[in-house]
């Protein structure tokens, strides 16, 4: 499913128009992205949790010229699924 797909989905079960299930949809995108940039967690019950964890720099090899190089420290978001939701798909 992609964006327009969800879109259309949250237009038709809840029953309101595409224009404003396309501005919630992207409230909510928008709203993850934001909190996400601040450091927070997202805990979406029944979905899992976003979270930001930081990256510590390292020393790496180039796989084409075995060079080495320093990558430097960074931010990554992992996400932990729900219990729920890995008993839903199992």
């Amino acid at each position: 499913m992609n964006k327009v797909e969800l879109i259309e989905k949250v237009a038709q079960d809840a029953e309101i128009k595409g224009a404003e299930a396309k501005r919630a949809v992207e409230s909510v995108i928008d709203n993850v992205v934001k909190s996400l940039k601040a450091g927070n967690d997202i805990t979406l019950s029944g979905l899992g949790t976003f979270k930001v964890k930081d990256r510590k720099a390292r020393t790496a090899r180039n796989p084409k010229t075995g060079e080495t190089i320093q990558v430097p420290a960074g931010k990554r978001i992992s996400f932990k699924v729900s219990a729920g939701l890995k008993r839903e798909i199992k």
